[in-house]
């Protein structure tokens, strides 16, 4: 076990992969929870401040984002039909709300890590030969490539006190089309689509001090998506 007797915020808590952390976690861990379902508004600057003044942690692990799940049924949508409300709305959860529960983890904390999510098309643009028509929401993209240089000035700028460290996951497994799931699985070397549980231990151990020498790091965990 990597992480024991710890105090960790998890945002995003109630999402697929928050809820999985937060199972594995709370084994041999205090967990915080901050969620948008349970009442919390990350957007409210002065809800932000306050809740982190008031809830001191050794970790924090960021999983809320504006997602953008292929899920069934879902409309066709491209860039030329993303109006830019929608696109500021993107960007603002997955970057704007983003520096806001880091910065107040880092002011109300001596010490600490924190692990942010960017996604494999934060690191590579989405196939467009993958969504049937359809594209990857190009805000969800950007935003996601935002997270990694995000992480990297962080990481710069808190250490050594506070280590931050970030992780790319691929595609998840998650009530897509069949044919979705298939066509991902074929273009991935591993053959599928990941797990909903198969983060926890990469992100155990970036808040662990087995990874005491990590920040500014971006784990890929892709199944080598980005390996072609």
């Amino acid at each position: 076990m990597y992480a024991k007797n710890l105090k960790i915020i998890i945002t995003g808590s109630e999402g697929l992969i928050g809820k999985e952390l937060c199972k594995h976690l709370s084994k041999k861990n205090k967990i915080l929870k901050l969620d948008l379902v349970l009442g919390h508004d990350l957007g409210n600057e002065k809800f932000v401040k306050k809740w982190f003044k008031d809830n001191k942690a050794d970790a924090l692990i960021n999983c809320f984002a504006f997602n953008d799940h292929v899920q069934k049924g879902r409309k066709k949508q491209t860039l030329f039909n993303l109006s830019l409300e929608s696109f500021s709305n993107i960007m603002d959860v997955n970057l704007t709300y983003l520096f806001s529960v880091c910065r107040e983890f880092a002011r109300n904390n001596k010490k600490g890590t924190v692990v942010n999510f960017s996604a494999t098309t934060g690191l590579v643009s989405a196939r467009p030969d993958l969504y049937n028509g359809s594209h990857k929401n190009i805000a969800y993209t950007i935003s996601k490539a935002g997270v990694v240089n995000l992480t990297k000035f962080l990481a710069t700028h808190l250490a050594p006190n506070i280590r931050v460290n970030c992780v790319a996951p691929g595609g998840i497994e998650f009530k897509q089309e069949k044919e979705f799931i298939k066509k991902y699985a074929n273009l991935t070397p591993m053959k599928r689509m990941m797990k909903k549980n198969e983060l926890n231990h990469t992100i155990e151990f970036l808040i662990s001090n087995n990874s005491s020498y990590m920040t500014g790091a971006t784990l890929v965990v892709d199944g080598g998506w980005t390996s072609w």
